[in-house]
């Protein structure tokens, strides 16, 4: 109902300040478990790729996400709340498998979880290594990963500053992965690996994006919820 009420009160400001766009919508599966991979350009991604689909889709966000003081702040931890995120504390050793821990609880609920391989924004607008959260999700709740490209959300806040651009945004969602050779290999680390560049790799041929073969730089300031 929240997240309902979220599209309602926000989605007609947002359409028209920004005028996002969807192609390949058809490919999110109507039912079921599902992640949903994506590139990271912007904090704007968490509020814009949940608008452009039909169903309801999760992420686990930085608790700083949801207690800045900024009006951009209030407004973005405004919609992430509506569309029912969940905010994680990353200021412990155990934060990044409590957030996969959330996450698997999620997507064996059936529902969409929405996820940045990357585990950081790019500082630079290139598309960096994944993190292996993402197959070891994928893999152990035996669901697919529809990779997504978010298009130039980082025109629309870029890092630093204070007030969104009326820059024309869009979400490009590509075809369902699965990964049948690696069932039940969840534990194994190439197997992690090799799941997550297919993954990264499909994201990119969506995106365009430059691909970069190391991690992004991550500082707290910027971290998401790690993939």
């Amino acid at each position: 109902m929240a997240y309902g009420l979220s599209r309602v009160v926000a989605g007609p400001f947002l359409h028209l300040a920004f005028r996002p766009w969807v192609q390949g919508k058809e490919h999110v599966p109507a039912t079921g478990g599902a992640i949903l991979a994506s590139n990271h350009l912007s904090i704007l991604d968490s509020v814009f790729l949940p608008l452009m689909i039909d169903r309801d889709v999760v992420f686990v966000a930085k608790q700083e996400y949801f207690t800045g003081t900024r009006p951009i702040d209030r407004l973005t931890a405004r919609i992430m709340r509506g569309q029912g995120q969940v905010p994680i504390n990353r200021g412990n050793n155990r934060a990044a498998q409590e957030a996969l821990d959330a996450s698997l609880k999620i997507l064996q609920g059936g529902d969409l979880f929405g996820i940045y391989p990357e585990g950081t924004r790019s500082p630079d607008g290139r598309l960096y290594r994944g993190r292996t959260g993402v197959a070891w999700l994928a893999l152990t709740a035996d669901v697919p990963v529809v990779p997504v490209a978010m298009m130039n959300t980082e025109r629309a806040l870029p890092p630093g500053t204070k007030v969104p651009r009326p820059v024309k945004v869009g979400v490009r969602i590509g075809e369902p992965l699965t990964f049948e050779e690696y069932k039940g290999q969840a534990g194994k680390a190439r197997a992690r690996r090799a799941v997550t560049d297919q993954i990264v790799a499909a994201i990119g041929a969506l995106s365009g994006q430059e691909y970069v073969p190391n991690y992004a730089p991550k500082k707290d300031a910027d971290s998401d919820a790690e993939a």
